[in-house]
Parts: structure tokens; sequence; C-alpha cells
């Protein structure tokens, strides 16, 4: 399996918390940026996510941004996807088992 997370600045650190942690389960992490905690536009790297999730490249996407919603709200735009903005383990697990969703937002506070 593989997962494709992305973040802006403020999901920086997570993301690369969330990275390592996949990595060490043996997944498959497909990162698509951003690479520092220097400020960027969201959307950018939710789309790429989103891009990437949809053609097939990767099966579920993790998105982190400074509230999670911008980054769901965005990758929602990509035909074929289904994110969800998820602040609990519970969300998430419903997310997916009653929403099929492909790709999570997260919050990085």
């Amino acid at each position: 399996m593989k997962i494709a997370p992305g973040a802006d600045h403020a999901g920086f650190e997570l993301k690369e918390r969330v990275k390592r942690y996949l990595l060490g389960k043996g997944l498959a992490v497909d990162d698509h940026g951003t690479s520092s905690a220097q400020s960027v536009d969201y959307p950018d790297y939710a789309f790429f996510v989103a891009e990437q999730v949809a053609a097939g490249n990767a099966e579920y996407g993790i998105l982190v941004c400074g509230t999670g919603i911008g980054m769901a709200i965005a990758a929602n735009k990509v035909h074929g996807i289904r994110a969800a903005h998820v602040t609990s383990e519970l969300e998430a697990q419903l997310s997916r088992e009653h929403n099929d969703a492909n790709v999570s937002g997260h919050c990085a506070r």
C-alpha cells in the first residue's frame, strides 16, 4: 500500500512525523511536500496529493495544514476524491467505513 502525504508550512512538522511512522510500519510513502516550514500555498499541495490518489499512484492521501479544513476542501475539488477533515481516530475510521474517504485532512496544532 502506498500513502501520499502532503502539507503546507504549518503542517510540515506533523507530516514528517506521520511519514516516519508510516515508514516504520513498512508502508510505501510518496511524500508530496512541502519540504520545509517556509510559507507556501496549501492548495498546491492538496491538489497534487489528490491528483496522485485519483490517478491510482497512491491508495490514500494524508494532508496536514493549520486546520486541516482548507486542505480537505481543496482536495475535494479533484474528481474521484472523497476527502474528510478528521480530528480523531474515530472520525478517521468512520470516514473510511461510512464515506469511503480516500484522503484525510488534519490539523497541525
